[in-house]
């Protein structure tokens, strides 16, 4: 188990290292950061003059090793935008991120669960195709579409929910709503594909033989089987979800990472760009890594894969 863990942690090691050198440059292949910091109308004095403030007239590899020397010790530098430290910018607004994430989630687990193990329970029938067809739609549909139909029709037209801001708890039901349909469709094929299977073999029809109820068959003894891809993918899931949450929470006005992302974008705020980005990988990471262990406990013959 230790050398498997070993494993893991040395290859999530070297994706993040990975994502910090794209994410950087990235930054500074899309222009002159001085000159955007300046502005349009600021002479070529004070744009050396920014330049040599913020240290961007060394050399690139040295910006890059300052960087990442700086972010491993915490500090993450300073908002052109909001002339604040980045790190309590996004400590500021990760609550709201990582409720909305946790609450898609949920809502997704909640459905696509049930509704996969329906579909395994009466494969080829009609009920089977129609729930598939529900896993193809949320497959196809565009979340900001979505976002938008909701807020117009369950918060404009019929009044049951705000349609932005999370002064109170029911704030997160839309966004959450919208960040669980693009996760629906994976989780609930996986656990179809995985009850049908279970379902299938020969332990189960030892339980049949015995006697046990049917949802004792499906609920302690098929779905643990096949919960383990679902494990995995729904660790990925709450990652897209925290990364997705930037357009969501446009969407919504919800001043959370994502939205700080957006409104850094838009300023050329590179140093809440990079800082958003190496936040957001770092969790997706450490979820895959999680759930990777979690996969490991549940079989052991993983270990030595």
């Amino acid at each position: 188990m230790i050398s498997f863990l070993a494993r893991r942690a040395i290859l999530a090691l070297l994706v993040l290292i990975t994502v910090l050198t794209i994410s950087f440059a990235l930054t500074r292949l899309s222009g002159d950061v001085a000159v955007s910091m300046a502005g349009p109308a600021a002479s070529q004095e004070d744009v050396e003059t920014i330049r040599k403030a913020y240290g961007l007239d060394r050399p690139l590899p040295i910006q890059f090793a300052n960087w990442v020397i700086g972010a491993a010790s915490g500090d993450l530098g300073r908002s052109y935008l909001y002339h604040a430290p980045v790190a309590e910018l996004i400590k500021a607004r990760l609550p709201i991120t990582l409720t909305l994430g946790l609450t898609g989630l949920c809502i997704a687990l909640l459905t696509a669960i049930p509704l996969g193990i329906l579909a395994a329970m009466n494969e080829g029938s009609v009920l089977d195709r129609a729930i598939m067809m529900i896993a193809v739609i949320g497959q196809a549909m565009p979340s900001f579409w979505l976002g938008l139909t909701l807020i117009i029709v369950l918060g404009l037209r019929l009044q049951w929910l705000p349609i932005s801001g999370v002064d109170t708890w029911d704030g997160y039901i839309l966004p959450g709503i919208v960040l669980a349909f693009s996760a629906i469709p994976a989780l609930m094929r996986l656990t179809r594909s995985g009850m049908v299977d279970a379902l299938a073999s020969d332990y189960i029809r030892t339980a049949r033989a015995k006697g046990l109820s049917r949802a004792s068959i499906v609920l302690r003894h098929a779905l643990r089987n096949a919960a383990m891809p679902v494990v995995a993918v729904a660790a990925v899931q709450l990652g897209f979800m925290l990364g997705g949450s930037i357009v969501i929470e446009a969407v919504f006005s919800l001043n959370g990472v994502g939205y700080l992302a957006w409104e850094s974008i838009a300023k050329n705020d590179f140093p809440v760009v990079q800082s958003v980005v190496l936040f957001l990988s770092t969790i997706y990471i450490v979820l895959t890594l999680l759930a990777d262990l979690l996969n490991a406990v549940l079989d052991p013959r993983l270990r030595t894969a």
